[in-house]
């Protein structure tokens, strides 16, 4: 599965999110009017994402009086392997090299480093 993930698409992402919001299977009508509102494609591209997203694993479709989807991963998992890949390419595997690389690009503001600090207080025995 992890390496199906990686080979999701920008427009496969975005099916996939409609997916993991409803938290429930879909039938193809409810992700094509999610999706019609949301972005110019039609039906038949909509269904040609769906069906590659089934070919990879990452979404299972079962056909009831009409085709439901269920996404096979969640987004915490897409999320998880997406930024370790990120970390893995571009800092070599250091995480510590990715958050340096946003406190000197001035990517997080003070609040945002005082939820990170907290964040890795958690379990310290020093509290």
């Amino acid at each position: 599965m992890k390496s199906s993930i990686s080979k999701i698409t920008d427009s496969e992402l975005e099916v996939m999110r409609v997916l993991w919001e409803a938290g429930r299977e879909l039938p193809i009508s409810e992700i094509r009017r999610t999706l019609e509102a949301s972005s110019d494609w039609d039906s038949s591209t909509i269904k040609t994402l769906l069906r590659r997203l089934c070919e990879k694993g990452i979404v299972e479709a079962v056909k009831k009086e009409v085709f439901y989807y269920t996404p096979l991963c969640s987004e915490q998992e897409y999320n998880e392997h997406t930024t370790q890949s990120l970390i893995d390419r571009l800092y070599a595997g250091s995480a510590k090299n990715l958050i340096a690389s946003l406190l000197g690009g001035n990517k997080l503001n003070d609040k945002d480093i005082r939820e990170l600090r907290d964040l890795f207080k958690v379990g310290d025995g020093d509290e």
